[in-house]
């Protein structure tokens, strides 16, 4: 009788941590709907309402200025996470310096964090693709660092589009292409 019971009881065990298991892979596997989507596998936007508050910084520009995140309030915000030593950063810098030219009258400012790279290197490589706006220095990933808390940005490229709130709106993990960024720019024009 108590081996009965015992196995009774491993028995009702084991089908409630399956059912626990379960209801956890589902919750997972959902928690994103209606908060993020993944729209093409490197693409990602938040539904207002749930968009991750951006982390604020300061930092210094790769000429010597010095740049804060919240300086930019009210305004739409692409920030490239990018280094002159990057392939697939080098590949997309004409279409974000395409793209900055067509929406800088729109109230969208373009900003760069290169990161593991020197002032000299990046500005030579800017000034090359022709782009004008501006850049932090992030030689140690401070800023990557700041943002992964917030958002999945680890990888270089990476772009951030952030809403005229400082919440990021979506964000595109490898080199951008101009259809899904101006997107991302119409989507993030709705705010929370």
């Amino acid at each position: 009788m108590f081996k009965a019971k015992r196995r009774t009881v491993v028995t009702v065990t084991a089908v409630v941590a399956v059912l626990l298991a379960g209801a956890l892979a589902v919750t997972l596997l959902t928690q994103g709907k209606g908060n993020a989507s993944d729209t093409n596998g490197n693409t990602v936007e938040y539904q207002p309402g749930h968009r991750p508050l951006a982390p604020d910084f300061t930092a210094t520009s790769l000429t010597g200025t010095t740049i804060k995140l919240s300086s930019y309030l009210g305004k739409t915000v692409v920030l490239n996470f990018w280094g002159s030593w990057c392939p697939p950063c080098r590949g997309e810098a004409g279409t974000l310096a395409l793209l900055d030219q067509k929406y800088q009258s729109q109230g969208v400012a373009f900003l760069g964090d290169d990161v593991g790279d020197t002032p000299q290197n990046a500005l030579a490589f800017t000034s090359k693709v022709g782009i004008t706006y501006p850049s932090i220095n992030d030689p140690g990933y401070a800023v990557v660092q700041q943002f992964s808390q917030v958002a999945p940005v680890s990888d270089t490229p990476t772009t951030v589009v952030i809403d005229k709130t400082g919440h990021i709106a979506g964000m595109v993990v490898g080199a951008v292409g101009y259809g899904e960024m101006t997107t991302l720019l119409r989507d993030a024009a709705v705010t929370k």
